[in-house]
Order: structure tokens, then C-alpha cells, then sequence
């Protein structure tokens, strides 16, 4: 079902992406065949950084390629918690936690500025961003933002774009000056969360996590152009994170209670088929050769990995110590709601490091973070940390801009 609504200024319809390649029917886990060779991409924003190479949209954030701005950052991990309000940081090569520094009242996700040079701690119930100096690891005073749960950035830079998840609404922030530019109203999209951007910019889809659906903006105008609902729509622990594959064919879109992905097509208009990953399907995130796509199973202590271009299923990867489905911190065992404690890893938001040898997730539930070889799973440490962690950064990243969140970058 499409739900049509307008919000903001009027403008132009962008032009959407080719269309995506055959799928197969929703509801179907078996991927489509082998990718075409992608078009140039039309009609970009601008503004945007062009893209290098069509078929993977994230080829300038291989292994290694860090820019001027970050190759001076100080390589450290940032582990933002909800329940303890600070962000501890965590020496990526002795995994010692190196500082902790109190930032708020609950501590969503550290994001990466668009041009990479600041990361900002989001509290929702505070109101505010504290910004972190990546070359030296340490915090600034604190920036009045509207409900930043989740942040985001325009791809042309122009915009910070604070994900104001209780007020069902967008806020469009200058994010030199952080005055409010605008404002897209989202009524229908009840838990409004996690987003990706279309390969030209000029698209963004949020996913809304408490509505079983996600909605459609319009990144020029700051419109709302549509909201689609997903086939079975979820709306406890519904859609949350979204992933571009490579080539912009699809999005992958992780919904908790359906237990996988919903598939999108890329130009953002209708769901076309599902896969099934595991319980509590979370956290996106694709490797450094963009091949691979990783998905966190929150309720039951794994990783699916996928390929990332056809959605096929390669191999799972289960965290020691987990409990599987209906087991503790399965859905309906100890500890399976937000924010409570249980002792079994419950593998949430994070990222790869920049060579891209590494995984590090936090565990949402229970205190710790994991450090996982993305070669064959296994689990390097586990690092004690506070309560309720959650959207952590790894830095630096490679690629040349950030599109915000834990470190989106192409």
C-alpha cells in the first residue's frame, strides 16, 4: 500500500533510479539472478560528490581508503550508551576502554559529520549533540538539537538531518551553525529511526519502526513524498535498519519481529520480495569490498552474512553464549525488551574498522561490546562496558563523506 503526503516546500519530483533488476515474488527468500552492469546514475544532486563507479556505490570506502581528514584521526572506538548517559572510548588495538565522558541523559549513536573532521553524540532526552574531536578522542560542550535520536546527512552536505523519533518529524539543521532549516512532518511513521540515500542523493527512505512501514522524502525539497508499507506490518519492533545495495538496485530493510529483510526496490516504491535471517534482525552493514552484507540477529546472538548484490544467504555466524529463539534474549525469553540486562549477547549497532578485517557491535542488552573477524566469524574479545550500548563508532572509516548514523560512508 502507497500513502501519498506533501510536507514543506513544493518542488520538483526527483528522478528516480533505473529500475531495479527481476526479483522474485514477496515472501520468497530466493534471490534474483547475477546483477546487470549498472547505468551511470542519472540526475544527481547537487552538490554531491560524484559516484566513481556505478555498480558499487560504495567503492571509495574500500579497505584503507581514508582521506586527508581522517588519516589523522586517532584510531578509537566510541560506545555511546543509553541507560548510563556516557560514551565510553575503547583503544581499538589493546581493547581498553581509554575514557569515559558523560554526555548526557541517554546516548543513542556516535555519528560522523559529513565531512568527517567531527562525531557527535546523540541524547534524544537531552536535547542535545556533544561533539567529539576524532584526532584526539575527546568531547566539547554540548549543542542544543530537537530530539536527535538518529542523525543523518544531506549527500551534498547542506543539511544535518536530526531524526526526531518521538516527535514523528525530520529537522533539518545548517550543521556549521545548527540553525533549524526546515522541518518534514511524519505523522504516519510512528518510530521514525534509520535511513539510506539513493545512489543519485536526491531520495531518502526512513524506516518507521513502530508502523511497519518506511517513508519516501524528497532530500532537495524536504518533502514527504510517500509512505509504503511493509507486507506484514510490524509495529512493535518493526523496520529499523536500512542498507543500499551496492549497485542501488534494491534496499535491504531489517525488520525485529519479522525475523529478516524486507526488499525494496531502489526506487523506493514498492516491497518485493523478504529474507529470513534469524531473530531480531537489526543492524546492516557490508563489508569493505561491498560484496558482503551483515545482519545482526539481536534475539538470537548471530550474524547472517548475505550477498550483498542478490540478498542469497552465505553462511551465520553465532556469538558465544547466546541464547537461541525463545531462550534468554530470544523474543519471549529474559531480557528481550528494550533496554533491559540479560547476560547473552544481544549483537546491535557498530561497524567494520577500516582495513575491514573487524566487526565491532555492541550488545544492546548486556553490557558488552564484541569484536568479530569478518573472515570466518569468530569472536576476537569481548569488552565489558556500561548500560545499554548502543549505535558505537569505529574510527576512522574509510570513504570520502559521511551520510551520518554509525558511519554510512561512500
Amino acid at each position: 500500500m502507497l500513502t501519498l503526503a506533501a510536507c514543506g516546500g513544493a518542488g520538483p519530483e526527483p528522478a528516480a533510479p533505473a529500475p531495479p533488476a527481476p526479483a522474485a515474488a514477496p515472501g520468497s527468500s530466493t534471490p534474483p539472478g547475477p546483477p546487470a552492469a549498472a547505468a551511470p546514475v542519472a540526475d544527481p544532486l547537487p552538490g554531491m560528490p560524484p559516484v566513481t563507479d556505478p555498480h558499487n556505490v560504495y567503492s571509495d570506502a574500500a579497505a584503507n581508503m581514508l582521506n586527508d581528514v581522517t588519516r589523522a584521526a586517532k584510531p578509537l572506538v566510541y560506545v555511546p550508551h543509553t541507560k548510563s548517559g556516557d560514551v565510553w572510548v575503547i583503544d581499538p588495538k589493546t581493547f581498553a576502554v581509554v575514557g569515559k565522558y558523560p554526555t548526557g541523559r541517554e546516548i543513542q549513536h556516535v555519528v560522523p559529520s559529513h565531512d568527517m573532521r567531527t562525531l557527535y553524540a546523540t541524547d534524544d532526552l537531552g536535547n542535545t549533540v556533544t561533539p567529539f574531536d576524532p584526532n584526539t578522542g575527546k568531547p566539547g560542550p554540548r549543542i542544543p538539537v530537537t530530539d536527535p535520536y538518529n542523525m543523518y546527512y544531506s549527500p551534498d552536505g547542506s543539511s544535518a538531518i536530526v531524526v526526531a523519533e518521538a516527535r514523528r518529524k525530520l529537522i533539518w539543521y545548517d550543521p556549521k551553525t545548527w540553525r533549524v532549516q526546515g522541518e518534514t512532518l511524519t505523522p504516519n511513521c510512528a518510530g521514525i529511526d534509520h535511513a539510506d540515500f539513493t545512489p543519485n542523493g536526491r531520495i531518502g527512505v526512513f524506516t518507521c519502526e513502530f508502523d511497519g512501514r518506511v517513508a519516501v522524502v524528497d532530500i532537495q525539497s524536504h518533502r514527504l513524498l510517500r509512505t509504503i508499507d511493509m507486507p506484514h506490518r510490524n509495529r512493535r519492533m518493526g523496520p529499523q535498519d536500512i542498507k543500499l545495495a551496492p549497485d542501488g538496485s534494491v534496499f535491504y530493510i531489517a525488520d525485529s519481529d519479522q525475523n529478516g529483510l524486507w526488499v525494496l526496490d531502489g526506487a523506493a516504491t514498492k516491497v518485493i520480495r523478504e529474507i529470513p535471517t534469524g531473530m531480531g534482525a537489526h543492524g546492516l552493514y557490508l563489508d569493505r569490498a561491498a560484496k558482503r552484507l551483515f545482519v545482526t540477529n539481536r534475539h538470537e546472538a548471530s550474524v547472517s552474512v548475505l550477498d550483498a548484490y542478490t540478498g542469497a544467504i552465505l553462511t551465520k555466524w553465532q556469538i558465544p553464549g547466546g541464547g537461541g529463539p525463545g531462550g534468554p534474549g530470544g523474543p519471549g525469553g529474559p531480557g528481550s525488551g528494550h533496554g533491559q540486562a540479560h547476560g547473552h549477547p544481544s549483537p546491535d549497532m557498530g561497524g567494520l574498522t577500516a582495513e575491514g578485517t573487524q566487526l565491532w557491535l555492541s550488545g544492546r542488552y548486556d553490557g558488552a561490546v564484541y569484536v568479530l573477524d569478518t573472515g570466518d566469524g569468530h569472536l576476537i574479545k569481548r569488552i565489558p562496558v556500561g548500560r545499554g550500548p548502543h549505535g558505537l563508532c569505529v574510527w576512522p572509516q574509510a570513504g570520502r563523506y559521511s551520510l551520518g548514523h554509525t558511519g554510512i560512508t561512500r
